[in-house]
C-alpha cells in the first residue's frame, strides 16, 4: 500500500514538472551552498593544520618587534638564543634561524625562493625529513661551509618536475650569484614557518654563511624554543620575556623590542575564525533552505486546492485520512529530497571548479553532504505536513462538490 502511495505521489509531481522544479530550486541552491561552505571550512582548517603541523604544542617563538613602538637600538641575535637556553628552566631545545627571499639559480633557470639560514638542530625541531644526501651539520655552521639543502618544491622549481633528488646532490646552484653546493634534498613536507614560508619551496643554508654573505643583517630572525611540557609554556614565555628585557637593557617605561608567542594559540584563533565564518555561511544557506521550504508549502497548498475533487473521490471509495496525509506528505518529501540530491551533485561539481582558482582550497566533506541532505528532508517533512494534514481532513462530500 505504501509503495502504491509513493508511486501516486511521484506521478502527481511529474505531471507538473515546471512547478515541481521551481518549488525545489531553493532546495538545490541551499544544499549545494551548504556542501561548498562546509568544504571551504574543512579546507581552511586543513590548511592551517598543515602550515603549523611541524611545530610542537610546546613551541615558543621569538622575533624582532616591528612597528613605530619598537626600540630600534636593540636587535635580536643568536646570543639571545644561547642566553635563553642557559637561563630558562624546563627547555628541551632551542634554535635560531634567519630568512629572506633571494634569487636562486641553476643553469638558465632562475627564480625567487625563501632562503633559511639555520643551525643543524633546526631540522629536528621542525620535523623535516631527508629524501637524499645529508643535512646541514655543526661543522657546516662552524666552518661557514657554502652548502645548501633544498626543499622538495625548490628542487622541482630549479631542476624540473620528477627530477631525482639523488641526482641533485653534488650540483652547484647560486644564491644572488654566490655559488653553493647542494648536499641534501628534503622530503615533501607541506608545513611552513609562521604559516607563510613554505619549507618545500625553500633553500636551507648554514646560519653562519647566511648571516655573513647570503642574507646579511636585513634578514628576518626567529628564535624557536621547545619546552619539555605544554604545562610549562606560559611560565616559559614569562621567563623569556623578563630575561630578554634584561638582556636588551630595556627600561620599565620602554615597550618590548621583541615579540613572543606560541604558534598553538595562532592555530586555535585561526581555526576559530574559520569555524565562525563557516557557521555564518551555513546559516545563510539554512535560511535559503527554509525559504524554499515555505515555497514548497505554498505549492502544496495550491496542489491540494487543485486536487480537492480527486481527494473527495479517493475518500469516497475508501481512502483513509492517513492515506491522504501520507500521499501529500510523500510528495513534499520527494520534492525536497529530489532537490537535495540535485543540490548534492551540484555541490560536488562546484568544489573541483573552485579549486582551480588560485587561493581556493575546498575539501569535499561527507559530513557536509549528510548535513545538507538531512536538512532538506527535514524541510520537506516540516513544511509539507500542514498542507498534507489539511488535505486529509477534507470532507469527501464537500470535496466532491468543489469546482
Amino acid at each position: 500500500m505504501f509503495l502504491e502511495i509513493l508511486k501516486m505521489a511521484g506521478e502527481a509531481l511529474f505531471s507538473n514538472k515546471v512547478r515541481s522544479f521551481l518549488s525545489v530550486l531553493g532546495i538545490i541552491i541551499g544544499v549545494s551552498t551548504v556542501i561548498v561552505v562546509v568544504g571551504i571550512g574543512t579546507g581552511a582548517q586543513k590548511q592551517i593544520a598543515d602550515q603549523y603541523k611541524n611545530l610542537s604544542a610546546t613551541t615558543i617563538m621569538v622575533m624582532k618587534q616591528m612597528g613605530r613602538d619598537a626600540v630600534s637600538s636593540s636587535k635580536l641575535d643568536a646570543g639571545d638564543s644561547n642566553f635563553i637556553a642557559q637561563n630558562v628552566a624546563n627547555i628541551k631545545d632551542t634554535t635560531v634561524f634567519i630568512s629572506g627571499n633571494k634569487t636562486v639559480a641553476y643553469g638558465k633557470e632562475s627564480t625567487s625562493l625563501n632562503v633559511f639560514g639555520n643551525y643543524f638542530n633546526f631540522f629536528d625541531i621542525g620535523n623535516l625529513e631527508l629524501a637524499s644526501g645529508r643535512l646541514i651539520n655543526e661543522e657546516d655552521v662552524t666552518s661557514k661551509t657554502k652548502v645548501v639543502v633544498l626543499g622538495s618544491g625548490a628542487l622541482t622549481t630549479l631542476f624540473g618536475e620528477g627530477f631525482d633528488p639523488g641526482q641533485a646532490v653534488g650540483q652547484s646552484i647560486t644564491i644572488d650569484s654566490k655559488k653553493v653546493e647542494v648536499v641534501g634534498v628534503l622530503k615533501e613536507n607541506g608545513g611552513s614557518a609562521m604559516g607563510r614560508m613554505s619549507y618545500d619551496d625553500s633553500v636551507f643554508t648554514p646560519y653562519s654563511i647566511a648571516e655573513q654573505s647570503l642574507l646579511g643583517n636585513t634578514a628576518q630572525m626567529m628564535i624557536v624554543v621547545l619546552m619539555n611540557d605544554v604545562d610549562n609554556l606560559k611560565t616559559g614565555m614569562e621567563d623569556i620575556t623578563s630575561l630578554l628585557r634584561i638582556q636588551h637593557k630595556l627600561k620599565a617605561s620602554q615597550a618590548d623590542d621583541f615579540r613572543i608567542f606560541d604558534p598553538g594559540s595562532i592555530v586555535g584563533a585561526a581555526q576559530s575564525s574559520a569555524n565562525t565564518m563557516s557557521l555564518l555561511l551555513v546559516s545563510i544557506a539554512t535560511i535559503v533552505l527554509i525559504v524554499s521550504g515555505v515555497g514548497i508549502m505554498n505549492v502544496m497548498f495550491v496542489t491540494v486546492a487543485e486536487r480537492t475533487k480527486e481527494i473527495g473521490i479517493a475518500k469516497a471509495i475508501g481512502a483513509q485520512k492517513q492515506d491522504i496525509l501520507t500521499q501529500f506528505l510523500a510528495e513534499s518529501v520527494i520534492l525536497s529530497i529530489g532537490g537535495g540530491m540535485v543540490g548534492a551533485i551540484l555541490g560536488q561539481i562546484i568544489i573541483p571548479i573552485l579549486n582551480k582558482f588560485e587561493g581556493w582550497y575546498v575539501v569535499p566533506s561527507f559530513s557536509g553532504v549528510i548535513l545538507a541532505f538531512t536538512f532538506s528532508a527535514a524541510v520537506g517533512l516540516f513544511f509539507g505536513f500542514y498542507p498534507a494534514l489539511k488535505a486529509s481532513k477534507l470532507d469527501p462530500v464537500d470535496a466532491l462538490r468543489s469546482e
